[in-house]
């Protein structure tokens, strides 16, 4: 870790590590921020919220540290006919006001504890996940937690979700919008048989369709992907450790005797329509797009890659550590499953480079796109060094930036349409960027068709945002509260 040791970027000491240092550092208010310096231009036809989640402890924790404990706190910029606004707030968990009352920490996190304790509860942070639905951005969590709606432009958090049913009572951390319908599909899992749960909410926030999906046994799936008709769910090899199951905390196990899955469900399907088809053992923490091909469902995804021992085979213990410490080793795979013959294809579009957590333009959710935008990762967990574009056709590579991949901390970027795009990549590339040598943040925004010259506009802002998971853009078209008066 690079970063100088300055109060700002160690308050809580070197007690908990590097997670809650440098980079990670969590700040500690709440900022409304505008008139910031700007490098460049904004553009006048990007209009809308880019929105990024992550972890940002209030108080000292209880016992060892892991991001997706910390309260989860949301950054967005508000680009607005040439102008931008910088907004953080914390998400008004349960957990979070509980603390708040205390003047402490009360709450364990996942590496004490397991979800469902009461004598350790843990922490359900809202800290992994933000999407855009039925005009509120939904701020989600890693273990399935209560969907928290959240205000996009103010970013106070107005309320949870009443849509979850089931025993799980939770939303996955991601689940999928379609934009032309408005529905929210996603699913919620469990350590108890059914072990799934698959549900759809209307585009007015209701639930509409809600089924069990039966899994052999406890899973720790992460993502999903939707095409026009199709759900697709995933049955990896990757579940629980039974005896700390048994003890009541949280560790991961990696089979590589077992297949990877994918259950393909209609949109409104009965829990028995499910088809489930076989492929290579593996755990995908991300899902690019899915959409159909004729009789065939496509997902494109990055395939996280098993650690291999000396002999060349799979170190399942070295690749659960991997999963579970967040040091993604993943290359962007192509999924082929036959609804007529049940016939499967997998490939990998791009063996050279290492990226993760992509983004595409999502209004082309569940059909066939051309262009993703992702991170280039390093090995260090959730040190991103560039941003790339690709071509998820060919699996070439369009294009990537980076301001220097030692010093520079990218947040997951996010494609944005221009008003009234012309193609699909019309657009930009919004993100932050922080560099550990000069302490300089940034949010910077790209022209999408050619993100290689650099960034269009570098917007300075006056502290660091730290370390993130996940992002979001919602245009102004759809966010309920954009013609308000604005505080």
């Amino acid at each position: 870790m690079n970063a100088p040791i300055t109060a700002e970027l160690q308050p809580f000491g070197e007690e908990f590590g590097p997670m809650m240092m440098g980079p990670f550092a969590p700040v500690t208010d709440e900022l409304v921020l505008d008139d910031l310096p700007v490098e460049g231009t904004i553009p006048v036809d990007l209009n809308g919220v880019y929105l990024r989640n992550g972890p940002n402890p209030r108080f000292k924790p209880q016992g060892a540290y892991h991001p997706f404990d910390g309260d989860g706190m949301l950054h967005a910029a508000e680009f607005r006919d040439g102008t931008v606004t910088y907004r953080n707030k914390w998400v008004r968990t349960q957990g979070w006001l509980d603390d708040d009352a205390a003047g402490r920490e009360t709450h364990w996190g996942v590496r004490q504890t397991l979800k469902g304790r009461t004598d350790m509860v843990l922490a359900d942070a809202a800290n992994t996940d933000v999407l855009g639905h039925a005009g509120y951005a939904v701020a989600t969590w890693y273990l399935s937690g209560e969907p928290h709606r959240i205000d996009p432009v103010s970013l106070q958090t107005v309320g949870t979700g009443d849509y979850v049913s089931g025993p799980g009572k939770g939303i996955s951390a991601h689940g999928k919008v379609d934009e032309d319908t408005g529905e929210l599909m996603f699913f919620d899992y469990f350590d108890f048989a059914p072990f799934m749960t698959y549900s759809v909410v209307d585009a007015e926030g209701e639930l509409v369709h809600h089924v069990p999906v039966e899994l052999p046994g406890d899973r720790l799936p992460h993502d999903m992907g939707i095409t026009k008709n199709y759900s697709i769910l995933h049955d990896l090899p990757v579940y629980h450790d039974e005896e700390a199951l048994q003890a009541g905390r949280h560790k991961i196990r990696f089979n590589a005797q077992m297949p990877a899955r994918f259950g393909v469900i209609p949109r409104r399907g009965a829990a028995d329509s499910i088809r489930w088809f076989e492929f290579s053992p593996c755990f995908l923490y991300h899902v690019v797009n899915c959409w159909e091909e004729g009789d065939e469902v496509v997902m494109v995804a990055c395939r996280f890659m098993p650690t291999l021992d000396e002999n060349g085979t799979i170190d399942e213990q070295r690749t659960a550590r991997m999963i579970a410490e967040l040091g993604m080793d993943a290359r962007l795979w192509r999924y082929r499953m036959n609804m007529v013959t049940g016939e499967t294809h997998e490939e990998c579009l791009n063996a050279d480079y290492n990226i993760e957590f992509p983004s595409f333009n999502t209004a082309y959710t569940g059909q066939r796109s051309q262009w993703a935008y992702l991170v280039d990762h390093s090995p260090q967990g959730l040190h991103w060094t560039g941003i790339r574009k690709m071509n998820t056709d060919t699996g070439e590579s369009a294009g990537n930036w980076s301001d220097g991949p030692e010093d520079t901390w990218y947040s997951e970027p996010w494609f944005a349409p221009a008003d009234n795009p012309r193609s699909e990549d019309h657009g930009y590339v919004i993100t932050f960027a922080w560099n550990t040598r000069t302490e300089r943040q940034e949010l910077q925004v790209f022209d999408a068709q050619t993100i290689e010259r650099g960034p269009v506009a570098r917007i300075a802002l006056p502290r660091h945002v730290p370390v993130g998971f996940h992002a979001c853009w919602m245009k102004a078209g759809h966010i309920a509260t954009w013609d308000q008066p604005r505080g």
